[in-house]
């Protein structure tokens, strides 16, 4: 018996593609993308056997000159070779020359004369002399013999007497200075702010020589520093010592090791409280005690001594009017995490009130999801304007006006980024990933357990949200992403990019490979094969140097589920998505024949007169009786109803279907990125049903799919991703009957009426 129920999708030709849209396999493997697996990095994404690393210890000595706004140290590094290659030099960091009045950074784009431009700016631009910054190298010894050294640009190439064989180590120092930025007026990564009263607030970063990364991947990573692309360091062991004013109160990577000499009695009495305080802060130095200190300019200094194992770098943020708070954070393995904020009156009430808690939540928020913090600390330091992460400390925006009031835009944006720069611990100060080259690696992966962080830190402090459902995420939704996924695609870069190469690096390199992950998660994996894969990465790559390959590779090792179609649609192309319905037809069965029956029969050879067939008719066609509407399968085909009296038993007739509609959906995709297909039905009485079709239904057709659906009620409205869970840029072809969407002239009087 013969049983058609629709016609071949593939035999359907293939609409024309829209601009972007390729028409090549979008589920081949990304054999030629990645690079072969090898002793170092296997093909499952974890390290391989002969994986390692090199690691650089530090102890520094250094020294800020407040009232010249200038900074001294002198470092010295021993480096390990881990690795079994011999070494003739190092390469070494200096990323505080990109602020040499004469660095090529400075003209790496376009400039030109603006139409209008502020005073102030345009004063800045063209009529004074440009700040001069940049590391000024005193001497680089080792043993007290002088190393021959070459500066190019960001980098500095030291030349060893003797190649450093695998296994062994090299000490040597390097002294050096430079002139401290106002972050303010260039927006850099670190610097200083100055205060109305003369008073400073110093964010210090990148303020020593670093070491670059040696690995398997590319032998050195001496990539140029040229502003956007942020930084590769190797993890080490740091004792620094830093001499600032007798007044200021610091904050810095690393643990404090003389708190009795640089805190006061009363401050080492509140510290111990805090120490015990789970709930809320405790204000180790007050706004008061701030504003006396900041009364005066101290002479006097005093020395911060601190020490940091197994980071990647080393930050620190020292004023006479900053307020300090902490609290303590109980983990799951049952530590004790201390959740500090550093700030100066700027930033209050606000930040009196919500910075440590966000800094809290966060901490329990990653840890959930990756693996338990291992730093003993986390913090917050209020900056105007900044947004930058260092281990175990991070500067973050956020201030409210000169009378103290702030806009829930002010409060979500200080939340949100106090999330993102503390869980840049995670990604990438633990997992260590190559900034400079992969931004997504640490700027999206992280956007997108921020975005989760924020949905938690709103369920744990619902008050923080009031009159919000849940916390207002900026990026991780896929909606959010929509509008750059529509733009010009010759301003779109792939999310396998360089930084430097990329218009628009917010939506680049955070929204949409958090709204990628996100999707990955919520609709294509299901939260426990992600959440079990995203652990396994976290955990294998901890204090390591991933790839985007062991990235990849572990999720789909750790899952069983081949994402190489995403990978390569979300991350190596600029594909956007866009599905749509593009013909819904109703059918019945019949047992009259059908000229549309009889001549597929014919073309397969078989003379429709011999068979027992039955058939199936659209509606509205010319073989289409009205009386068929509303009968069920049985009452419309007396010899379906025969067949299946014979050859089924009573108990199997009883739970047979008997549906009355069969309906022929037609799907089509005009834009490039295959995704699973979700579509919502809406029957005659009102009831939905939810219908999830797996990627892999456009395997055989990139273009178009059909599916028949059997049902004893009525579709009255047929709608692909009602929930806008794809990131679709283009809602007009989603539903069936297609809804009307007003010109700009109706949108334009909608909105203006009454």
């Amino acid at each position: 018996m013969f049983a058609i129920t629709g016609v071949n999708a593939q035999e359907q030709q293939e609409p024309q593609k829209p601009q972007g849209h390729t028409n090549q396999n979008k589920f081949r493997q990304l054999y030629q993308e990645f690079r072969d697996p090898s002793m170092y990095r296997t093909a499952s994404g974890a390290p391989g056997e002969a994986y390692y690393q090199n690691e650089a210890d530090y102890k520094m000595e250094i020294v800020l000159d407040d009232e010249n706004t200038k900074l001294s140290g002198e470092e010295t590094i021993t480096y390990h070779n881990n690795s079994k290659n011999k070494l003739e030099y190092l390469w070494l960091q200096l990323d505080q020359n990109i602020r040499k009045k004469d660095a090529p950074a400075l003209e790496k784009g376009s400039s030109g004369m603006a139409p209008v431009s502020q005073p102030g700016r345009f004063a800045d631009q063209f009529l004074k002399e440009p700040f001069d910054g940049g590391f000024n190298i005193e001497e680089v010894k080792a043993g007290g013999d002088k190393l021959s050294y070459t500066i190019n640009n960001t980098m500095m190439r030291i030349d060893l007497p003797e190649p450093l064989e695998g296994g062994e180590s090299y000490t040597f120092s390097v002294k050096w200075w430079y002139n401290v930025n106002n972050h303010i007026v260039d927006r850099a990564r670190s610097g200083y702010e100055e205060f109305e009263d003369g008073h400073r607030a110093y964010e210090i970063a990148q303020f020593f020589p670093r070491m670059a990364v040696y690995n398997d991947v590319e032998g050195w990573q001496n990539m140029q520093f040229w502003g956007s692309g942020e930084f590769a360091l190797p993890f080490g062991d740091y004792e620094v010592s830093i001499t600032v004013p007798a007044d200021h109160v610091m904050e810095a990577t690393g643990m404090l090791q003389n708190r009795d000499d640089v805190y006061t009695k009363e401050m080492m009495k509140r510290y111990k409280k805090a120490q015990k305080s789970y709930d809320e802060p405790v204000v180790i130095r007050t706004q008061e005690e701030a504003v006396e200190a900041s009364k005066g300019f101290e002479k006097k200094t005093k020395t911060w001594e601190y020490k940091a194992e197994m980071v990647r770098d080393f930050a620190f943020a020292t004023s006479r009017r900053f307020i300090l708070d902490m609290m303590a954070v109980k983990m799951n393995d049952d530590s004790d995490v201390m959740a500090v904020s550093i700030y100066p009156k700027e930033g209050n009430p606000l930040w009196e009130k919500w910075s440590t808690r966000v800094v809290a939540s966060t901490l329990q928020s990653y840890s959930d999801h990756t693996f338990i913090y291992p730093y003993h600390k986390a913090v917050s330091v209020h900056a105007k304007n900044q947004g930058m992460e260092y281990p175990m400390i991070c500067w973050n925006y956020g201030r409210p006006d000169e009378n103290g009031e702030y806009s829930d835009r002010v409060k979500f944006g200080m939340m949100g980024v106090i999330i993102h720069e503390v869980g840049h611990n995670f990604f990438p100060m633990i997992v260590n990933s190559d900034e400079r080259q992969w931004g997504w690696m640490d700027e999206g992966i992280n956007t997108f357990v921020q975005y989760m962080a924020e949905q938690e830190f709103g369920e744990r402090y619902p008050e923080a949200i009031e009159g919000y459902d849940t916390y207002p995420s900026r990026r991780g939704i896929p909606a959010n992403i929509v509008p750059y996924m529509r733009g010009n695609q010759d301003f779109i870069a792939p999310i396998m990019a360089n930084p430097e190469e990329v218009y628009q690096l917010g939506n680049n390199a955070y929204g949409k490979p958090a709204t990628a992950l996100n999707i990955l998660r919520e609709t294509v994996m299901g939260r426990d094969l992600f959440d079990h894969a995203f652990h396994t990465y976290s955990k294998r790559w901890m204090f390591k140097h991933p790839t985007p390959e062991d990235f990849f590779r572990t999720m789909e090792d750790a899952s069983a589920v081949d994402l190489d179609w995403f990978w390569r649609g979300w991350f190596y192309t600029t594909d956007y998505t866009d599905m749509g319905v593009e013909d819904v037809k109703k059918y019945y069965v019949t047992d009259k024949q059908t000229k549309q029956g009889r001549e597929l029969l014919e073309r397969y050879g078989a003379n429709p007169d011999e068979i027992d067939a039955i058939y199936v008719v659209e509606e509205g066609s010319e073989d289409f009786e009205k009386t068929m509407k509303g009968k069920t399968i049985f009452e419309n085909s007396k010899k379906l109803n025969e067949y299946v009296m014979d050859n089924f038993s009573t108990e199997e007739r009883n739970s047979l279907k008997v549906p009355k509609y069969f309906y022929q959906i037609t799907f089509n995709k005009p834009g490039g990125l295959v995704m699973p297909l979700i579509v919502e039905l809406t029957y005659e009485d009102g009831s939905t049903e939810m219908k999830r079709y797996p990627v892999q239904v456009w395997m055989k057709n990139d273009s178009q799919v059909t599916k028949t659906i059997a049902s004893d009620k009525e579709i009255t409205k047929v709608v692909v991703d009602p929930d806008l869970e794809t990131a679709d840029i283009d809602l007009s072809n989603n539903s069936w009957p297609k809804e009307e969407t007003p010109n700009e002239f109706e949108q334009f009087k909608n909105n203006t009426d009454g």
